[in-house]
């Protein structure tokens, strides 16, 4: 059984192509676990439009996109999970091939073609811009770990909850640095997605040290917390 795990918060504008994209390349068994952050526009609505019994729909209030889908991952019942956000399309095969290839390793995250809004291409390959691959050291330093590229074996959850409170450490990092550290994990060079970047996008791709505006030392600082938590969870783990 595959479980979809997408986090919502004010997403009317892309979330029925995002969903559709999704459903047609699940069985009748698998799930779409749909979890919102208090959206006030029409997302939910869309969302129930759809009369798909497969979506279940949880409310959140967590007012932060980690925890949002914590909770989505939390009531996830399926023996594969994948993350989804809410405003890009997935690609015919995505499920096909990582539900293959997660019978050899226990997370894999695929590659994107970067688009704009209206999902003309920008870039090929996600990959390329953020240089992704494996590696403990790596991540913590620039994580290329992203959710919405990311599936993994429902017995990570066991081993990387309950994820560290800091805000520093995304719920997508955690999960790939806790998948390094505990079993294997595959970057898959095929994009598997349309990832859209407008207006309202978190994360920006203008280099290592630049996709955020925030002061250098705190940047420092995040990596720290970042490296402190592995160190920690080796020594308590091995």
């Amino acid at each position: 059984m595959v479980s979809v795990c997408v986090a919502t918060y004010n997403g009317e504008k892309y979330i029925r192509e995002q969903l559709q994209s999704i459903l047609c390349q699940l069985g009748a068994d698998d799930e779409v676990v749909l979890s919102d952050d208090g959206s006030t526009d029409g997302t939910l609505k869309i969302v129930e439009e759809f009369h798909d019994e497969r979506i279940r729909i949880l409310r959140s209030n967590a007012h932060s996109c980690k925890w949002n889908f914590c909770n989505a991952i939390e009531h996830a019942r399926g023996d594969l999970i994948f993350l989804s956000d809410q405003d890009d399309v997935w690609l015919d095969g995505k499920v096909e091939r990582c539900v293959k290839e997660l019978e050899t390793c226990d997370l894999v995250v695929t590659n994107s073609i970067e688009t704009d809004a209206n999902l003309n291409c920008i870039n090929p390959s996600f990959f390329s811009v953020y240089h992704s691959g494996s590696g403990i050291l790596k991540n913590s330093l620039n994580n290329t770990y992203y959710g919405s590229c990311m599936a993994f074996r429902h017995s990570l959850i066991e081993k990387a909850f309950p994820m560290p409170k800091t805000k520093e450490i995304g719920h997508d990092l955690w999960l790939g640095l806790v998948a390094e550290m505990t079993g294997k994990v595959r970057f898959i060079e095929t994009p598997y997605m349309l990832y859209r970047r407008h207006e309202g996008t978190v994360t920006k791709t203008t280099g290592l040290l630049r996709r955020s505006k925030r002061n250098i030392m705190i940047k420092i600082w995040s990596r720290v917390v970042v490296l402190y938590n592995v160190i920690k969870y080796k020594i308590i783990h091995d």
